[in-house]
């Protein structure tokens, strides 16, 4: 975020803040930031900075824009059931693009995801598959021009079904916007938590297409590591319980759920929808607006969220 939300009087501002001081290199080298959106059963979305909250939740739904995405559904499997009260702990194998196990995976179920016995229903509780789904996105925070990335992952619950007008899983939601000649990161995406759904399950909704100005930004975020990296499963990230149950299958829902979903496709179902490569957006699609000033700016960031 903006860092004119940390002070107390944001009149005096030197203009040499925007470089990186010597100091300030010396005290970050020990680690960079590692910012994440965390999702919950309770509804909430919580912005995380190297695992600490920072500002309040925001209930309900959240606006973002895309930036990165992988071109294929990405493989997680741990080697226990999933118990919310045990000790923390890694999958044993995954799969960035879901085809063959990661090198740094410390038990690889199979040479492929495609032969592995893990990838069979039937292999998980429930007659699901033991190996599940699982998509990390990287994402800017609409109305935030600070260009900081975020990272959010979308469980399998959350990707695969059918839509229902503009609101859709995630994977419906990518060939929606296709149809329509949008990309995920040409638009405003609004992330919402189904109402209906007995557990956590998210809902994509196109809210408008992005002003000059925005897509510039995007432009530019895409050019940063982070866009590349926050897609991917990696071992630094925090280990376990968190990540088990973002990656564990959500029962069905009791009641009707206005978008049809499931936690993994029919074998003869396309799992992938590609993610489009960026092109080029002509300057008259959207009328450029101006930047708010900072003061302005930092206030409308703040507002982004909740008093949870």
């Amino acid at each position: 975020m903006t860092n004119l939300t940390i002070f107390k009087d944001s009149n005096a501002v030197s203009t040499g803040r925007g470089r990186e001081s010597a100091l300030s290199q010396t005290l970050n080298s020990g680690g960079g930031t590692y910012r994440r959106i965390q999702t919950s059963n309770t509804g909430t979305f919580k912005r995380l900075v190297n695992g600490e909250q920072i500002g309040n939740a925001k209930r309900g739904d959240l606006d973002v824009v895309i930036v990165g995405a992988l071109p294929k559904v990405s493989r997680l499997f741990y080697s226990g059931t999933y118990d919310p009260n045990a000790e923390a702990e890694a999958p044993v194998c995954w799969s960035n693009l879901g085809d063959v196990p990661d090198p740094k995976a410390s038990e690889p179920q199979a040479k492929s995801c495609a032969v592995c016995p893990k990838n069979i229903k039937g292999s998980g509780a429930m007659n699901t598959r033991a190996c599940r789904y699982q998509r990390r996105l990287a994402v800017l925070l609409a109305g935030d021009d600070s260009g900081d990335i975020y990272q959010i992952n979308i469980p399998s619950k959350s990707l695969f079904g059918k839509g229902v007008g503009n609101v859709h899983p995630f994977e419906s939601y990518v060939s929606y916007l296709r149809a329509h000649n949008e990309m995920v990161d040409t638009v405003v995406t609004n992330v919402s938590y189904d109402p209906e759904a007995a557990n956590m399950e998210l809902r994509f909704t196109p809210l408008r297409g992005l002003n000059d100005d925005e897509y510039s930004l995007v432009v530019q975020s895409q050019a940063q590591p982070e866009a590349t990296n926050y897609t991917k499963i990696t071992l630094f990230e925090k280990k376990g319980a968190e990540a088990a149950a973002e990656a564990e299958a959500e029962p069905e829902p009791a009641a009707k759920p206005v978008v049809k979903s499931y936690a993994e496709p029919d074998d003869e179902e396309e799992v992938v929808a590609e993610v489009a490569e960026p092109t080029k957006r002509a300057s008259t699609k959207q009328q450029t607006t101006e930047r708010p000033d900072p003061a302005s700016l930092a206030a409308k960031v703040s507002d982004l969220w909740g008093d949870e």
